[in-house]
């Protein structure tokens, strides 16, 4: 996905990639009124899934969601430039 100048997405690919969680939300409610269950029910897990494709539209829309590497400079070394060690290496003087 095409990333803006400000570390997100543009509105037109947020809302792409929030979509088939969203259809298959709505797939779901739609099932269980299908099923005969009391429409209350199918309606009660409305606002949550919405709620769930609103905070992830706006996490691709600002940038939240993406990549988090930070170059080496004054934040100090990328993730990659860790320096890995053993858990029981200690240096002994």
């Amino acid at each position: 996905m095409a990333e803006t100048d400000e570390g997100g997405y543009d509105r037109k690919q947020a809302a792409l990639a929030v979509t088939p969680f969203l259809l298959l939300g709505l797939a779901d409610v739609l099932l269980l009124l299908w099923w005969g269950l009391d429409p209350l029910w199918g309606f009660m897990i409305l606002p949550p899934i919405l709620f769930m494709s609103v905070l992830a539209w706006i996490g691709f829309r600002t940038g939240l969601v993406g990549n988090r590497v930070v170059d080496e400079g004054i934040h100090g070394p990328s993730v990659g430039d860790v320096e890995e060690s053993a858990v029981g290496d200690v240096d002994h003087e």
